[in-house]
């Protein structure tokens, strides 16, 4: 199983980006900052000074519907964010 699930591109994400070289991914549940940080270190080629992580519950949700009560869930996630050295750049487009 690979530690990095995808890269987080959004608004804020980009602007944190330009302004400070922090980028944010979505990673593995269990993945620790240590292996968060050879994993885009080794898939991107960059040297990673700093990594934060942040654990998001799963969202649930309950309707009440003529057949009865319905409940449901989004599942949980694990998100990182990675701060790289100066002058080192991250380019998610390269690929396309």
């Amino acid at each position: 199983m690979s530690v990095l699930i995808k890269p987080i591109i959004t608004e804020k994400m980009t602007s944190d980006s330009e302004l400070y070289n922090r980028y944010g991914f979505i990673v593995a549940p269990a993945a620790n900052k240590l292996e968060i940080k050879e994993a885009v270190e080794s898939t991107y080629g960059v040297s990673v000074t700093k990594v934060r992580t942040m654990n998001y519950g799963p969202a649930r949700k309950t309707r009440y519907t003529k057949t009865g009560v319905q409940q449901g869930m989004k599942g949980a996630f694990k998100k990182a964010i990675v701060e790289v050295k100066d002058g080192d750049v991250i380019d998610f487009y390269s690929n396309i």
